[in-house]
């Protein structure tokens, strides 16, 4: 037989690494007539063989081992003897060895799909992927029809590791061929090409692959989680499968749920919105969604309706769960709880729901909301060393506690301190990105204008396609009126990367508003304001309107964001500017 050598690709080693983890963790013996046993066709010297063999690889003499095993795998015809013998192959990083074995076993018992299986996924491995489409229809049709959406759907994870995509997603799609215009196994199938299809930045087949898919099954979850995948990567056409499915029948929550992170991620607030209410009031017992409602309605300042969501998922959690599940679920909702009491200055409680989390892998975010609660009761200093003296277990413990004090420092207007620090910071990690973006908004506060420009296209430099940073960058001319061409570029670059997002929209209008163009400003802000009621919004909205005679309208729409945050700085300035009291 051939020697082991080591096989030249890391990739490949990892990927046999992981075959060999998981041939470790599966039954030898799944869809398969159980083999004879060992005890046939064992005799005296057959176990000094299997001896030998166990012997030799323990002494470091992988090749010897193997040869020994699988030579009695084949005299034997046992299936724990070839899965050991691909095993061993495997840990010594040998693929050919390992699909010899697996080879052999396929060849001494047809029916085995474990086998089948093994030679798939080691070709694979070996990115001989020309010769994997005998096995991965054998694997499909080895599987029985309750199980063979599964195994379809399974495939896609298979040809993770290729390093031809395309040939990957051909081979694959020659191989379902059979199994795509079946109504059994269609949607699985096109949702597998698709998935196939993305992998190789084939966006346009892939969207066509989940089309077919839904046609010849609405109510399947598939052709929506591609769709779904699709509309994470900017693919706007993707979003009618998505939506044709959850209004068929009864879609699943996972799906719609999926859908609301979608919105979230795309700052489309108002809708994810929608879609929560659809979901608590369709799925009631479904916790995630009342946890993530919430977070959103304390985000739009519904701190009564925040408060009961959240209340609501502890009591579901309590109920669906135990053991560590429970208590880490329950995590996020006594944080928030915490907070929105410590917003309406009941700190008894919220030390209270602080007091219920007892894990050591929360400390840090622990101590920052009871920091929070200290400074908020005029204990700036007690909260801050509350904060330093927080044990750090591991780097993002350290960098949690660094920005748990910067945000206290800046909730307390203590600017320049924060400033100071995320600069020593900074200069430590000069490739933190978000360091660099916090620091620049704090120029900003403190009204120095160059060093926030140098740190943004310092920012911009590392980080091109960062919409944030155009956006500040851009805002922060259009706002002192300076190089307004300029700004307006900026932000425009910005919406290219976040076309959506209604505070870089707000950016926009308000440059509109410094160039002169009132009607195009106040589309563009009443637009923002619709998708995102935010406070700041409002302010620029109520000042374009203002400016255009709409005196009522801006006067409502001030009173709007005052209700939603008073304290607003950018509020604030807009009325005492303008003379005008609410």
């Amino acid at each position: 037989m051939k020697r082991f050598n080591c096989l030249a690709r890391h990739l490949v080693l990892a990927a046999l690494a992981a075959i060999a983890l998981a041939a470790r963790a599966e039954s030898p013996a799944d869809n398969t007539p159980a083999p004879p046993p060992v005890n046939s066709a064992m005799d005296a010297n057959l176990f000094y063989q299997l001896l030998l063999g166990d012997i030799k690889v323990e002494e470091g003499e992988p090749g010897a081992g193997y040869s020994l095993i699988l030579d009695a795998a084949r005299k034997t015809n046992d299936a724990a003897l070839y899965q050991r013998a691909v095993n061993i192959a495997l840990q010594a990083r040998s693929g050919e060895s390992a699909l010899q074995a697996a080879r052999a076993w396929k060849q001494a018992q047809p029916r085995s799909r474990q086998a089948n299986r093994l030679v798939l996924q080691i070709l694979v491995a070996l990115n001989r992927i020309d010769d994997s489409t005998a096995p991965l229809k054998a694997e499909i049709a080895m599987a029985t029809p309750d199980k063979r959406n599964a195994a379809i759907s399974a495939i896609p994870r298979i040809y993770a590791r290729a390093s031809d995509k395309k040939l990957a997603a051909s081979v694959v799609e020659k191989a379902l061929a059979d199994e795509l215009a079946q109504p059994a196994t269609g949607a699985a199938a096109w949702t597998t090409v698709g998935s196939m299809r993305l992998a190789a930045d084939d966006t346009a087949g892939a969207l066509d692959a989940a089309r077919r898919g839904q046609a010849l099954d609405p109510k399947s979850e598939g052709p929506a989680l591609l769709a779904l995948e699709m509309m994470g990567s900017k693919v706007p056409p993707a979003e009618p499968i998505v939506r044709k499915y959850l209004d068929e029948g009864t879609p699943a929550p996972e799906v719609r749920m999926a859908y609301v992170r979608v919105l979230l991620d795309a700052q489309r607030y108002p809708e994810a919105g929608q879609q929560l209410q659809i979901l608590t009031t369709s799925q009631p017992d479904f916790a995630q969604a009342w946890l993530v409602q919430g977070a959103l309605q304390e985000q739009d300042k519904q701190s009564s309706a925040a408060e009961a969501s959240l209340k609501h998922y502890v009591d579901l959690i309590k109920a669906q769960k135990q053991g560590e599940d429970r208590e880490r679920g329950l995590v996020p909702a006594y944080l928030s709880l915490s907070q929105i009491a410590e917003k309406r200055s009941d700190y008894p409680a919220a030390q209270a729901w602080l007091d219920r989390i007892d894990n050591s892998q929360d400390l840090v975010s622990v101590q920052s909301q009871r920091a929070s609660i200290l400074a908020r009761q005029g204990k700036l200093d007690d909260g801050l060393a509350l904060i330093r003296s927080t044990p750090e277990r591991t780097p993002d413990d350290a960098r949690a506690k660094l920005m748990a004090e910067v945000q206290l420092l800046r909730d307390n207007k203590k600017y320049k301190a924060a400033y100071d620090l995320l600069g020593t910071a900074s200069a430590q990690a000069p490739q933190d990105t978000g360091l660099i973006y916090d620091q620049a908004m704090l120029a900003e506060k403190l009204n120095h204008a160059a060093d926030m420009e140098r740190l943004l296209r310092q920012l911009i430099a590392l980080k091109p396609d960062d919409p944030q940073a155009y956006n500040a960058l851009g805002y922060s001319l259009a706002d002192r009126g300076e190089r307004l061409p300029e700004a307006k570029q900026l932000i425009q670059k910005a919406l290219e990367y976040a076309p959506s997002d209604p505070f870089i929209i707000d950016s926009l209008g308000w440059v509109e508003f410094r160039m002169g163009n009132k009607e195009e400003a106040a589309r563009l802000l009443e637009g923002a304001y619709k998708t995102r009621p935010d406070t700041e919004i409002a302010a620029h909205l109520g000042e374009v309107l203002w400016s255009l005679g709409q005196r009522e309208r801006a006067l409502s729409v001030w009173k709007q964001g005052q209700l939603a945050d008073a304290n607003n700085e950018t509020l604030q300035a807009t009325l005492k500017r303008l003379r005008v009291k609410l």
